[in-house]
């Protein structure tokens, strides 16, 4: 074994701790009573934490599956947005091009306050102001710049002289997006279907704002127990917040691989 080998093995280990070591602390603490400093471990365990969010009287297993939902419907719009936005400013030139290109990152560089306040009015006069679709509007238009970035680069690599060579072959535009391009922005479209999704699912502030409190998401239910210092409570809603986004990228990706081994009839990465 030379030393190249041994040094990225240390590196991968030293990777792996610092990702899991806060997720043990976490564990613990949400079964944690009391754990006062410098203990290295509890003094007294408690189901708090975990009483309160599976006990019914929370709601927040209730709340939990519809900002899953919600989070859901950001994604596949951001997607769908997003690849074909992408593919336009990749493949096509046309007038406002450049224009188009900075306004894809205007949700990233205008601060967040700025941004809540000016949309809500906006969306008070459409009358989408504390609905769930007002929500889902301003959580996609904070999730599609980063969709918007991953596709891009994405589709530069990958070109369509693919499709064009399908497309002089025969094949059809339905058996072109099947057998050819889906499977070629597939890590693509995982990736930025993650990114958008965990953007939605962790909005807090502009839920807050827009949802008026009619909308509950996950994170609107967790931030007052992580910033009024109650920790046992706060690492129990943070474990299933982890817990939770980790079971749905891998459902997600599964499902999606899936799909495209039946439609294009051989298994893509």
């Amino acid at each position: 074994m030379n030393n190249k080998s041994i040094f990225l093995k240390l590196l991968i280990m030293t990777f792996i701790f610092s990702v899991l070591s806060p997720l043990v602390v976490i564990a613990v603490w949400s079964i944690s009573g009391r754990w006062s400093w410098p203990r290295i471990l509890p003094e007294s365990l408690s189901l708090r934490g975990v009483n309160e969010l599976f006990g019914g009287y929370s709601g927040a297993m209730q709340v939990l599956g519809s900002s899953i939902v919600l989070s859901l419907i950001v994604a596949l719009f951001a997607v769908i947005i997003g690849t074909m936005t992408a593919r336009a400013l990749v493949l096509y030139d046309f007038h406002g091009k450049q224009l188009i290109k900075f306004g894809t990152i205007l949700p990233i560089i205008i601060p967040g306050t700025v941004f809540a306040m000016g949309v809500h009015v906006l969306l008070i006069k459409m009358g989408l102001a504390d609905t769930a679709a007002g929500v889902i509007i301003v959580h996609l238009i904070c999730a599609l710049p980063y969709v918007i970035k991953i596709m891009t680069d994405i589709t530069a690599a990958f070109g369509n002289r693919l499709e064009e060579q399908a497309g002089v072959l025969g094949a059809t535009p339905r058996q072109i997006m099947t057998n050819v391009t889906l499977p070629s922005l597939m890590p693509g479209l995982i990736s930025s279907a993650s990114m958008a999704y965990i953007m939605s699912f962790s909005q807090y502030f502009l839920t807050l704002i827009i949802g008026g409190g009619n909308v509950k998401t996950f994170s609107v239910m967790m931030v007052p127990y992580l910033q009024s210092g109650d920790r046992t409570i706060a690492a129990a809603y943070s474990m299933v917040f982890v817990c939770s986004s980790l079971i749905v990228f891998v459902v997600f990706e599964k499902a999606v691989k899936k799909i495209g081994k039946d439609e294009s009839g051989y298994f893509f990465a």
